[in-house]
Parts: C-alpha cells; structure tokens; sequence
C-alpha cells in the first residue's frame, strides 16, 4: 500500500463550496480531488491524507468534508482552528471529525514564550488547550511550526506522549519572513538545510509519539528534481527516526508542473537509495497507515 501522506484539494470559490483567497488559490482556481485521483492512480498510490486549505472556519472545510464523503477509505482528512477559537477549541474539533475522516489539526505555532531560558509552562502555551483536547479525543497534531518555536516543542510533546504528532515537511521550522513564492507560483522557503533548527528537533526521536513527513522538497532544495542536496538529511531523518516513523508525500498540487506527480513518486528511491525493501513500503506507505490508523480501502 502506497500513502501520499500530505496532499491539499479545493474547489473554486462557490456558495457550494465557501473558502478564503490568496494568490496562490485565487477565487477561481481549484485543485479538485478528482485531479489528485489521476495521478494517485496512474503512479499505484493507494491512500492520501487531505490537509485543509482555504480557511479555518467550519464552512471552509466543507469541500474537504465532501471529498471524505465521497471517496470513503482513500482519504483521511486534517483540520484547521481559527485563532479565536484556540482558547476552547473543543466544539470546532469535535464537530469536524463527526463528519467522519478528520482525524486531526494542524499547527502553524504553538504559543510559548520566545525567550528559551524562562520557565515553560506548557499550561500557559496559546496552543495548549488544543494539545489538551487531543490527548483526550485521540486526535492527532500535524505540526509545521516556525523557528522561534522550536525550542518550546519538546515540552509540549513532552507533556502529552499519547498525542501523535506529525512534523510537517522534513522537519523543517521556517523563519521570520522565509514564506515565498517561486516563478511557478509555488511556497518557497529560505532556510539553510539541514535547518539550524535541528539542534531542538531531532532529539524528538526518543519519543515514539513523533513522525516526520518526506516532503516538500521543491520548496527548500537549491536544486532541481531530485534534489540530492537534501540527501543528507533525509538520511539524518531516517537515522533518528527509523523508517518506521517517516512518511512520503507529494504536496499536490504544487508539483503537478514541477517534477511532475510521478517523479515525486520516486525521490525517496533517489535520496534513499540504500533502503531494503521493507523500509521502503513503510516509508512509501505502511508508516502512515499504521499512525494514522488509515481504514483498509475496499
């Protein structure tokens, strides 16, 4: 079983199908799930994990709720929270995943202090009553946190070892002003790699709650695909974590023009190239159903 662990999928703006607007995903844009099914089934990928965008609000996750709806076992959905909620999160998360398929939320920060010498109380964390609500619902945190939080992670994970908490791509925690977008309108981030934030996060490997995501790739290699100068940490990653915590993704649709679907397909095979065969099917797949607990398609 092959898993794209991290894809995103909108429609165009409609009173259908509500969500926010950006340059990226302009009004009349979309990304439609069909598309992604093309591609998932011409390269043999079985199962994906749709990651809300365009907007936090319930309304604006309605066509990720119809995707779930429709395709029932092939995906598995991840959430937003707007901000204003995050202080009691609890009905916003609850009334997404009733709908069956989202198992999870995403994080772009988690609200400690910047400075890392004061005392961490991760009760005062902006974030906490979300990690809160995770640990008792069993929902899972996919985390893409930005640099001046790095160093506030580990206390978080710390405190809730039975939330399962996925590093969005490699692990990386961008920035102040790093976001960009390259020629072909894709995210493009400005970051030294292997990222200087790695002194605070690769010690999250002695916890078993952690997974990283292999993707994103075009966003941070100097180079085309496959992107050898990321070789180096993707083996650091596979060394900390096993191949049994990392998870392989594409980040449809922002490489449908570059590489191409397929070719993503096939850069773990590139930058990994002395996998055996069993380290392959977790990364490619096995990781993710099993983290995940993915549903068995039919």
């Amino acid at each position: 079983m092959i898993v794209d662990a991290h894809v995103h999928v909108f429609a165009k703006k409609t009173t259908e199908f509500p969500r926010t607007v950006s340059p990226q995903y302009p009004e009349d844009g979309e990304a439609p799930v069909e598309l992604l099914l093309e591609q998932m089934e011409s390269n043999g990928v079985d199962q994906a994990v749709l990651t809300q965008i365009g907007g936090p609000e319930l309304e604006h996750h309605t066509y990720l709720q119809h995707c779930l709806k429709t395709y029932p076992n092939r995906f598995l959905g991840i959430g937003l929270i707007p901000k204003e909620k995050w202080h009691a999160p609890e009905d916003h998360m609850d009334r997404l995943a009733e709908s069956g398929g989202i198992v999870g939320f995403r994080l772009f920060e988690v609200g400690g202090p910047i400075d890392p010498l004061v005392p961490m109380d991760v009760t005062t964390f902006s974030t906490y009553p979300i990690w809160k609500y995770a640990a008792e619902k069993d929902y899972v945190i996919w985390l893409y946190s930005c640099a001046r939080d790095a160093h506030q992670i580990p206390f978080l994970v710390q405190a809730f070892p039975n939330v399962r908490v996925v590093f969005n791509h490699l692990m990386v925690c961008p920035g102040e002003n790093a976001f960009a977008h390259d020629d072909k309108g894709r995210p493009r981030i400005q970051t030294p790699m292997p990222p200087l934030t790695r002194y605070s996060m690769l010690g999250l490997h002695e916890f078993p709650n952690v997974a990283v995501k292999l993707a994103g790739q075009y966003a941070f290699s100097q180079e085309d695909w496959p992107y050898n100068d990321l070789e180096r940490w993707h083996k650091t990653l596979l060394g900390k974590f096993g191949a049994e915590r990392l998870m392989w993704a594409t980040d449809f649709p922002w490489i449908l023009e570059d590489p191409g679907y397929g070719k993503l397909v096939k850069v773990i095979d590139a930058l990994l190239p002395d996998l055996d065969s069993e380290q392959r099917d977790l990364i490619m797949g096995e990781a993710a159903r099993r983290f995940l607990r993915f549903p068995e398609t039919v």
